[in-house]
């Protein structure tokens, strides 16, 4: 294979969601979590779950099948957080995304990835950034920093970025007591 070849390629992390194949790009993700919980904060969008305390920092955690418009992801004990970093404004922020299941890292190039579809998805179109040949299916690839809303966005710069904490962030971070919402054992 060419040097220009292998420049060409990139890496996706796929994840199920809803009965769903989604992947975004690998460098985008930081770490992966088993899901224990979330701190339920009031007054924030739907899809935002709650809060994680990730050694320290405050770390809002969307589930983007309720972002899709489906039914909240059930927690089963291959529920996980993807730990990722998106564009918000042109800064970096930290957020968590809650998958059914991790499932591979896929190496793919230009001719791998198709426009995505115009119908017949979950997804806003604008959310994809195309969708790839995976095994004997597709897997659609997400643009994580068109998929966190306004909403979001403000819940991160509040919780993560406010100088003085806030209500929120000090419930979030109080305690190392239980979570409110936890996996099942």
């Amino acid at each position: 294979m060419a040097a220009a070849e292998l420049t060409q390629r990139n890496q996706y992390l796929s994840f199920t969601l809803a009965g769903g194949d989604y992947a975004v790009g690998i460098l985008q993700v930081k770490e992966i979590l088993q899901f224990e919980g979330v701190t339920r904060v009031p007054s924030v969008p739907p899809s935002v779950r709650g809060v994680i305390n990730l050694r320290g920092a405050v770390v809002p955690v969307i589930d983007l099948a309720v972002k899709f418009g489906l039914s909240a992801t059930p927690v089963t004990n291959r529920t996980c957080v993807l730990i990722v970093e998106a564009s918000l404004d042109g800064e970096r922020t930290v957020m968590g995304v809650i998958a059914d299941a991790v499932r591979e890292v896929l190496e793919l190039g230009p001719e791998d990835i198709e426009p995505a579809p115009a119908f017949g998805t979950q997804v806003r179109v604008d959310f994809l950034m195309g969708m790839a040949k995976a095994g004997k299916g597709f897997v659609l690839l997400l643009d994580l920093d068109r998929v966190i809303s306004a909403g979001e966005r403000e819940l991160a710069a509040q919780l993560g970025e406010s100088p003085a904490p806030s209500a929120a962030m000090a419930a979030a971070t109080a305690a190392a007591a239980p979570a409110t919402e936890a996996r099942p054992r």
